[in-house]
This record gives C-alpha cells, structure tokens and sequence, in this order.
C-alpha cells in the first residue's frame, strides 16, 4: 500500500445522496480494495481511480478545511464517508475521521457513518456522547469468511464486523447494516440473506439492501469474483426482484426495518464529486 500526502481546498461537499446533504472523505482510495468497489468510478483523482486499493491519499489539512467549511455551511447531515471507508487501517494513526467528526457533532451536525472496520469502537466515546446526533452502519455482504475473502480480501473479516454493531448497539446507537452489493450466485441465497437479517434483528438495526451494478473500471478488478462465481456481475430485473422480496419478507417476519439503499426515483442523480 502506498500512502501520499495532499493538501485540499475543501472538505466538506454537497453530495447526490438523497438522505444525506454533504459528504465528509478525509482520505481517497481505500485499503480495503473490495472487488466490487464503485468508489473508483467517481474520485477525482485519476492514479488512486486506476490503481484503487493500491495508493491512497491521505488529506493532511482537511481537519483545519473543515473547520473553515462549516462556519458557512448550513447544518445538516454529513455522510462519513462516502466514497471511501473512514475507518481503513490509516485511519488508526492519521485520526482525520476523529477530529472531523469532532469539530462536526460539536458545531452542530449530524453524522452517519458507514464502514466495514470495528476500528470505529475507537470513537465510541465519543459516538456515545452524541447518540442523538449520530447513526453507524457496518457494511456486511456475507457472514462467510470464505466467501468475503474472494470478494473483499482485504477488509475486516465480517465476525469483527458484526461484533462491532453488536458493542454499538448496546451503547444505544442507532445502527443500520448495509447489504450490498448483492451479487448472482454470490451472496443471494435465501440462507445468506436470513443471517444478515437475524444480525440486523438482534442489534435492533435497520438493513438497507443493494445490488451489483456496473461500473467504470469494475471488469478488470471482478475477473477474480467471476472466475469462482461465473454470474456474479449479471443482474437481471427478474433475479433482482426474486431477491428484493426474499430480502423483504425475511425482514417482515423478523420485523426489521428494511428498504432499498438507493430508491428508484434517487438513481437517476447519481452521485456528485465527494471531496
């Protein structure tokens, strides 16, 4: 992995996501390098989108950015992040997402933070302080090891995922699990979607549910998901609605909060460039 340095004349960014008004990345690129990653398909620089999961630049002024940004801006909910995980393994020593959503909770904005890594318990104090201001979900496509290794290879493994929204959740946070994307032959399956949907029962955690789309770039990084899973990367309308009702009925029998992560009439706005 190879970390660069860069300095930003923004950081706090309007964003096209329907529930959320900006978007806070304090690093571009990610570690985690998931398969499936659309993140390269919109970050504005060019060698961390053509080399995704390999150089990630760290945002070293984007805390004192912040604070500038929001002395103008109007409160509102800051997604955190959006286009790459807050939580990746720099994050440890380099603290961007900790100071920002400081200087965030503090001044008055809400937060909702969305990773793979149980290193956000590191900022539980903090979350805890700000329950009312906060929400945190984990991003869980499979609770399989063996099926998130081929996938996402370098991501937490999904138990570490798991336990975390389960220490999150005691500590009355609203949480949320993010099943997505949803893959053919993947990760579809009635037995694999009921796991997620019991974990998401047991932390009292709403579950918002992708699939797969095609994106700039994704071929290439998905050739090694399609040679173990030959239709991983075909997503007709039939397969998606056979599987948008396993994954609603299951919710409704075990009474889980459940909706599509991006609604029909949002996927038309796309996203806008995330600082």
């Amino acid at each position: 992995m190879v970390y660069k340095r860069i300095r930003v004349s923004s950081a706090l960014s309007k964003t096209g996501l329907y529930d959320l008004d900006y978007a806070y990345n304090p690093y571009a690129g990610c570690h985690h390098g998931c398969r499936y990653c659309y993140g390269r398909a919109y970050t504005r620089y060019r060698e961390v989108a053509e080399a995704w999961g390999e150089i990630v630049y760290v945002k070293e002024n984007v805390v004192e950015v912040l604070m500038e940004d929001v002395l103008r801006a109007r409160r509102g909910v800051v997604g955190v992040s959006t286009i790459t995980d807050p939580y990746q393994p720099i994050e440890a020593k380099e603290r961007l997402t900790r100071r920002g959503l400081e200087i965030l909770l503090d001044l008055g904005f809400e937060a909702s933070i969305q990773t793979k890594s149980p290193l956000v318990l590191r900022d539980l104090d903090l979350l805890s302080r700000y329950r009312d201001k906060v929400d945190v979900g984990l991003t869980i496509t499979t609770l399989s090891p063996e099926v998130a290794a081929v996938i996402e290879p370098r991501a937490p493994e999904p138990g570490s995922r798991a336990e975390a929204l389960r220490k999150l959740s005691v500590e009355g946070l609203s949480t949320w699990i993010f099943l997505g994307p949803i893959m053919r032959g993947v990760n579809d399956s009635p037995e694999v979607i009921e796991e997620i949907v019991a974990l998401a029962s047991e932390t009292g955690s709403k579950l918002y549910y992708d699939f797969f789309r095609m994106k700039r770039g994704l071929t290439a990084a998905m050739s090694a998901v399609k040679d173990r899973y030959p239709n991983a990367m075909s997503s007709e309308r039939e397969w998606r609605m056979r599987v948008a009702a396993t994954v609603e009925k299951l919710c409704e029998r075990e009474s889980v909060r459940c909706e599509p992560a991006f609604p029909a009439r949002e996927r038309g706005k796309g996203l806008l460039e995330h600082i």
